[in-house]
């Protein structure tokens, strides 16, 4: 679809009306698979040394693009029927790509290989080391807010290693076309020492997509990849999931001491080919906070089934978050030793002042509690989420927009957002919120709703980007109350 489509079709969305709680609740959801585990499942699987079942794979707008992409390279997937999954996950059998990928074959009447990459970070960040070591330069494109989103520090590094990437128009930017260049990736780095790891630096402070993108190719190198980092990096939680993801596939991957500077650690992936195998895919715990949340706005309780007793998730974070902004976690073990990680709230609500660098995709929810708090006179500081001006759109400038849109005091930071305690009388007020495309910001709009009666939130359908059929979701949520 064209980006003018795009716009077309945006304006004809019906605003949604936010519903709000109605009475103290009492309810257990469940959630569909993690976006990024699902992303980091299909990538290893389609680069795989066999046939990889995966089970509870999220089915959502990102996951078709990652597959889709997939595809082009020679990857092949097979839907399996799954009663037990959710009707918003997939069981799938994926067939792996032969390498070099084959994508001169997936190439158009024009001769040029086209991967849409849409809004996916994991799509435009994952796939161009991929397309590195294919038959055939492959042109990345995506929806106008795609052209925004920083892509220079990964292509950058892509160029040091000898890929080729032609940019197409901003330089940084899509629309861009990587290719294998000479070769240089498939060949051993060092000749006379063949099991020598190729090496490269990347800037990594923008996303941790980057560091990932580079490790989850790493291992198809010939002697793998010594990645550096110029650079802190925020969500390391996320580059530990690609990590522990790729251990348990078989890759051995060395990472730096935790006590090491910035600028001074490097992550050294092994070659080889991830194993194949039966994958089952964790439940989103990150898409998990807003119904967390609604406990505490509503009073009531609100479970989440089959929480995993360990995780490399950043949404594990909620059990000490949730706390800080006036509620109570507590968790019961289940027969297949997964938890039900629950939230006890009173509509009584915290500020807080977090430094939320680790966890920056949660800062929407946190946001959404902090500025109802504001209204029940507490100030909250969001610290360390300078990053999110780089996601979907610019988190922080949106969250500024629509928290003064309501009502409320939040002005940026160099790092973060600083929310203002309302004076005493007064109030929140409706309005009509801007999602900016953006899932997040689409359900920061449903929890501040929960607060604040008649609120309207312009594009709903964008959760459908990792949270689909998230209105009939919500409905469900608040149709749970006490005493019914």
């Amino acid at each position: 679809m064209s980006v003018i489509a795009q716009a077309s079709a945006a304006e004809c969305i019906p605003c949604w009306s936010v519903p709000t709680a109605s009475g103290p609740l009492d309810a257990v959801v469940d959630l569909p698979g993690s976006k990024s585990l699902t992303a980091r499942a299909l990538v290893a699987a389609a680069v795989a040394e066999g046939p990889t079942t995966l089970r509870g794979a999220l089915r959502s707008r990102d996951t078709a693009l990652m597959r889709a992409a997939l595809t082009t390279l020679g990857a092949r997937f097979e839907e399996l029927p799954d009663d037990s999954a959710a009707c918003t996950d997939a069981a799938l059998r994926v067939m792996p790509a032969p390498r070099p990928f084959p994508a001169r074959a997936a190439a158009g009447a024009d001769g040029v290989t086209r991967i849409d990459c849409g809004l996916a970070g994991t799509v435009m960040r994952f796939i161009p080391p991929l397309a590195a070591l294919a038959d055939a330069p492959v042109l990345f494109d995506g929806d106008a807010a795609a052209r925004r989103r920083p892509l220079a520090s990964l292509l950058d590094a892509l160029e040091d290693l000898g890929a080729q990437v032609d940019y197409l128009g901003e330089p940084g930017f899509l629309p861009v076309r990587v290719g294998p260049g000479d070769g240089a990736l498939l060949r051993p780095a060092d000749p006379a020492r063949p099991e020598a790891p190729h090496q490269v630096g990347v800037d990594a402070s923008g996303s941790s997509q980057f560091l990932s993108a580079l490790l989850l190719a790493g291992c198809l190198l010939p002697g793998g990849l010594a990645v550096t980092p110029t650079g802190p990096v925020p969500s390391l939680p996320h580059v530990a999931m690609t990590v522990e993801f790729l251990r348990e596939r078989g890759i051995t991957v060395d990472e730096p001491d935790a006590d090491a500077p910035a600028g001074a650690r490097t992550w050294t992936v092994h070659p080889g080919a991830p194993r194949g195998g039966t994958l089952v895919i964790e439940p989103d715990l990150s898409n998990a906070g807003p119904f967390l949340a609604a406990a505490l706005v509503a009073g009531g309780r609100v479970g989440v089934r089959h929480w995993p007793a360990h995780t490399t998730q950043a949404g594990d974070a909620w059990r000490w978050l949730l706390p800080g902004l006036g509620g109570a976690v507590e968790q019961a073990r289940e027969a297949d030793g997964s938890l039900t990680l629950t939230a006890v709230g009173t509509g009584k609500l915290h500020g807080i002042d977090a430094d939320l660098s680790a966890v920056g995709e949660l800062t929407p929810t946190v946001a959404a509690l902090a500025a109802l708090a504001s209204a029940q006179g507490h100030a909250s500081r969001l610290r360390g989420i300078g990053h999110l001006r780089g996601h979907e759109t610019d988190r922080l400038a949106a969250l500024e927009a629509e928290i003064n849109r309501i009502g409320g005091t939040a002005h940026q930071t160099a790092d973060g957002l600083e929310i203002a305690a309302l004076p005493a009388g007064a109030h929140l007020r409706p309005a009509r919120l801007r999602a900016y495309a953006d899932h997040r910001m689409a359900t920061f709009a449903a929890v501040i709703g929960l607060g604040v009666s008649g609120l309207e939130v312009d594009d709903i359908a964008c959760t459908a980007k990792t949270l689909p059929d998230f209105p009939a979701l919500w409905a469900k949520l608040l149709a749970d109350r006490e005493g019914r």
